[in-house]
Order: structure tokens, then C-alpha cells, then sequence
């Protein structure tokens, strides 16, 4: 009985920690949950798949490179409410508002990294390839392409986890997953709301990064491989004269 009046209380004084609260609110917090990860996988992938065919188009047309760059650059310097804004007459009060501001959002680090990876790729491979008679289809996604994911995997780790922390801002439309229980915690000074959907945005961002980078070393072996360390030269004895 005391235990029980102790979880209560927490409610009762507005603790930050309070083990009541999560409890009580424990569909609240999976149903945000679900949103968020939605949301942020749903705009990653859109967003990568816009920007590959950007990254191409730059680096097979370097006179296309300076536009989608500075384009890219431009949109991700336009502040999230009036992107929003921006966006509120095509897609109205929708998750697609969302969606679309995050992709945009994204451009700037794909891009960027997809081409970083793609000229990263040494000539010598790239003339070995052709000299061995591939295409610039296979070129790319046999050759370049295995090339480059360490550079491509490091643009997506940074984008994914941009991303979760930027969902939480479509809580200005009602479509920001955990975001929505942060600003309703504030506006209503729930202190134990605010810190456990706070707490579950830094978990998801840690738990996607570690998720992906597996996924990087599990795509990339060749990285880890390490050179064997050079056996260590014997002392050299020393004479004494007697």
C-alpha cells in the first residue's frame, strides 16, 4: 500500500522520475514511439532515394555539381516552422508535410556524402574495371559503389539521426511522434512527460546509429581488416668482457 502511494504521489508532486507515469501512459509512449520510427524511416529512405540520383547527376555533369549543392545547402538552412509553412499549402495537416520537410532536411548530408564516396574511389580501380570490359552500370554498383559505402553509411548515420531529433518539431502539426508528448509536457509543465519522451528521442537516435553502423561494418569487411603487427626484433646480446 505504501509503494502504491508513493507511485502515486510522484504524479501528485510532478516529479520529473516517476514510475507511475510510465505505467499509466505506457500505450501513450508506444503509440509516439511507433510514429517517430515511422516518420524517420519513411523520410531517410525518401530522402536517399532522391538524393542518389542527384549525386549522380552532379558528378556526371560537374556543371549541375554547384546548383544541387547550393540547393540542397539553401533548403537546409530554412528554419523547420517556415519550411513548414512553406509546405502547409501543398500537404495540409499530414504526415506528408512532415515527411516532405525531413527529406528536404536530409539533402544536404546524402548528397554530399554519396558524392564524397563516389570520388573517393581510386582511378586505378575505375581503369582496371574498364580495362576488364565493365559498362558504367556495372561500374558503378559492382565497383564504385562497394567503394564508396563507407562514406555513404557515415551520410546516412548522420541523416538518420538529424532526422529523429528534427521529427520531433512536427509536433507544430500534430505529427511529431514523441515530439507531441515533449510539447504537450511543456505547455502543461508535466515534468515526468517531458523527460521520458526526451529520454526515448536520445535512445532512438543511439539504438538507429548503432544499428546502422553494424550494418556498415557488416557491408564494408574489408575495413576491419588489420595488418598483422611485425614480430619484434630480438634484443642483441651484450658481451661482456671478463
Amino acid at each position: 500500500m505504501s509503494s502504491q502511494l508513493a507511485a502515486q504521489s510522484c504524479l501528485a508532486a510532478n516529479d520529473w522520475i516517476c514510475g507511475e507515469y510510465l505505467r499509466t501512459r505506457s500505450q501513450e509512449l508506444t503509440d509516439a514511439t511507433i510514429q517517430h520510427v515511422s516518420i524517420t524511416v519513411v523520410s531517410v529512405l525518401i530522402g536517399l532515394a532522391v538524393a542518389f540520383p542527384l549525386a549522380l547527376l552532379a558528378r556526371a555533369k560537374p556543371r549541375f555539381a554547384g546548383p544541387v549543392l547550393g540547393l540542397t545547402t539553401l533548403l537546409y538552412t530554412i528554419p523547420s516552422l517556415a519550411m513548414f509553412s512553406l509546405l502547409l499549402p501543398v500537404f495540409g495537416l499530414s504526415a506528408a508535410l512532415v515527411v516532405t520537410g525531413l527529406v528536404l532536411y536530409s539533402l544536404t548530408i546524402l548528397v554530399r556524402n554519396i558524392m564524397a564516396g563516389l570520388e573517393a574511389v581510386p582511378g586505378e580501380a575505375r581503369e582496371a574495371a574498364r580495362g576488364m570490359g565493365y559498362g558504367p552500370g556495372r561500374l558503378l554498383w559492382e565497383v564504385e559503389l562497394p567503394l564508396a559505402l563507407p562514406a555513404l553509411m557515415a551520410g546516412l548515420r548522420i541523416a538518420t539521426v538529424s532526422t529523429i531529433a528534427l521529427t520531433t518539431v512536427g509536433a507544430l502539426v500534430g505529427k511529431g511522434g514523441l515530439g507531441n508528448l515533449i510539447d504537450d509536457g511543456v505547455q502543461t509543465t508535466f515534468k515526468a512527460q517531458v523527460l521520458t519522451a526526451s529520454v526515448l528521442c536520445v535512445l532512438l537516435a543511439a539504438v538507429a546509429d548503432l544499428l546502422l553502423l553494424g550494418l556498415q561494418r557488416l557491408l564494408t569487411p574489408w575495413t576491419r581488416i588489420r595488418t598483422a603487427k611485425p614480430a619484434a626484433a630480438p634484443a642483441p646480446k651484450v658481451k661482456v668482457a671478463v
